[in-house]
């Protein structure tokens, strides 16, 4: 499993920091292998991307969920660049 931890501009922890550790040990209790990997500017990058796809006449009005998918794909591209 691979969990994106979101980090400030500086990389100091967010306030998600401490809930994503729990999260994550509630995970490996179950022995289940996970990775965490950094997904600063992810959002961003994805709002950028669809704003970009929408001014091409690709996509409609960006909603929420949409940036969370591409950004969910910009974090797993970016676990895979890593193996």
């Amino acid at each position: 499993l691979v969990v994106g931890l979101p980090k400030q501009a500086d990389g100091s922890p967010t306030s998600f920091d401490e809930p994503l550790k729990k999260f994550i040990a509630d995970l490996e209790r179950f022995n289940l292998p996970v990775t965490t990997i950094d997904e600063r500017q992810t959002s961003f990058e994805a709002r950028e991307a669809l704003k970009a796809a929408r001014q091409d006449g690709r996509r409609g009005r960006i909603q929420k969920a949409d940036i969370d998918t591409a950004a969910a794909v910009m974090i797993a591209e970016r676990y895979l660049a890593t193996l």
